[in-house]
């Protein structure tokens, strides 16, 4: 609020309506909005809440006081506020149940055949187990979606990998943990970060060729009297 006259204003009145902290005779100076010593005042007042900010932030002076404005509001309507929220569960408890048309809405992941299913899957798309089936179904997904899809199922070469694997071992980590089976696993997690890093280049790339698929070719508006489309 940069009006200081309305910041004032607003001050004094969640001091005499909700805050109610000083007697009305203390606020006799909080009350004198014209006068050049009301920022003094102002802090005093602030400092006797033992706000944790000063008046010269008022932004973040009013923002405390019309929070704490708001806690002894609740506080003094504490049953009505506890009612009415009490109405509200029973009311959504009591709320005729509409059975999902998402057929994924009432599986139950942690059963047995669910977990047995994920098992299953994984093994015919050799994704190695995980202790966690949630994790081993998230793996597949990713199998899915990135070599399972209607554009690689088209053309297979577009996602088969070809030349010679990566020499993992021969690589230079940078850093020694101190344990090899570590260095083994910090290297692979490198070359993810790296793959990531290459997928949001690429799709920076796909961003950029369409914004200047859009401003490369201006026509001219002859209506408008300028190019543009």
């Amino acid at each position: 609020m940069s009006d200081q006259a309305q910041l004032r204003s607003v001050a004094l009145w969640l001091e005499e309506q909700k805050i109610r902290h000083l007697t009305a005779e203390a606020r006799g100076p909080l009350r004198q909005l014209d006068s050049d010593q009301w920022p003094a005042a102002y802090q005093q007042y602030l400092q006797q809440l033992a706000a944790p900010v000063s008046g010269e932030d008022a932004p973040g002076a009013l923002d405390w006081l019309l929070g704490r404005a708001v806690r002894l509001s609740y506080g003094d309507n504490l049953k009505k506020y506890q009612s009415v929220q009490s109405n509200g569960t029973a009311e959504r408890a009591n709320a005729p149940k509409v059975p999902s048309q998402n057929p994924l809405d009432n599986l139950d992941f942690n059963s047995a055949d669910f977990v047995s299913g994920v098992e299953r899957l994984a093994s015919i798309l050799d994704v190695p187990s995980h202790p966690d089936h949630l994790v081993t179904l998230e793996a597949v997904c990713s199998l899915v979606s990135e070599r399972l899809n209607s554009q690689a199922l088209a053309d297979p070469s577009q996602i088969v990998v070809k030349g010679t694997a990566f020499p993992l071992d021969d690589a230079d980590l940078g850093f020694d943990t101190g344990d090899p089976v570590l260095n083994r696993a910090a290297k692979v997690l490198r070359l993810l970060y790296i793959r990531d890093l290459r997928q949001l280049q690429t799709a920076i790339n796909e961003i950029l060729v369409a914004v200047q698929n859009l401003i490369a070719d201006p026509r001219t508006d002859t209506r408008l009297g300028k190019v543009g489309r």
